[in-house]
């Protein structure tokens, strides 16, 4: 993978050192802010291919920062906390991030989402031929990478659309929750279950009419999920 512009906001120095290490060591140039004033100010400056953003800044809420980056940017985002519940990570998602890692991470596991992230955002669009899909009341125009709803565009995150993708191409089959995560992450060490389990009901309450009673994305219990058939 040729290398990429990473800008690393967190204000523990001992850890921005072993990120920096850890995407220096796969040939990456890396920024490093301590708050989150100077990690905005070189986002919009050095226009980073990745983010890696801590939520405990000492001058203004993660989440904070990464909803004002949302506003003019869709570079992805991986978020590190030290909280680790679904409800953060919800929060996080709704806030506009692309990926979560709970403190203390793995550093093989940072790679390796950097390294996901990273291919995802290069990925070209298939090409502008290639026929919008239909199911229900979704449209999804891969060439465009874009999503309606009965008409209104919806805002997904790379990591989302991902995620959307992997259920259309395999769609009226059962995936299960490793083969999910592998697709739109790459083989990693995380806990691949609960991680879908979140992202999907993210997902669910964009594009489902009723996100508690879903006939799009249904769970295939202890096994993974199955995503509606394509008209």
């Amino acid at each position: 993978m040729a290398p990429s512009t990473i800008l690393v906001i967190e204000d523990d120095t001992p850890i921005r050192s072993v990120i920096r290490a850890a995407a220096e060591s796969e040939g990456h140039i890396v920024y490093e802010a301590a708050t989150a004033a100077h990690g905005l100010s070189l986002a919009r400056q050095e226009r980073p291919a990745l983010i890696v953003l801590d939520l405990g800044l000492p001058d203004a809420d993660g989440l904070a920062v990464c909803q004002s980056i949302r506003t003019w940017s869709s570079t992805p985002i991986v978020v590190l906390s030290a909280r680790h519940t679904d409800q953060e990570m919800a929060r996080l998602l709704d806030a506009g991030a692309d990926d979560f890692l709970a403190k203390p991470f793995s550093t093989l596991e940072l790679q390796a989402r950097i390294r996901a992230h990273l291919r995802r955002a290069r990925m070209p669009s298939l090409a502008r031929d290639d026929a919008p899909l239909h199911v229900g009341r979704l449209t999804i125009d891969r060439a465009t990478r874009t999503l309606t709803k009965a008409g209104v565009v919806v805002h997904l995150t790379p990591t989302e659309w991902a995620l959307l993708l992997a259920f259309v191409t395999h769609a009226g089959r059962t995936m299960t929750h490793q083969q999910l995560f592998d697709a739109v992450w790459g083989r990693s060490h995380g806990d691949a279950q609960q991680y879908l389990r979140v992202y999907v009901a993210h997902l669910r309450r964009k594009i489902e009419d009723d996100s508690l009673r879903p006939t799009l994305i249904i769970t295939e219990s202890a096994v993974g999920y199955r995503f509606a058939p394509i008209d």
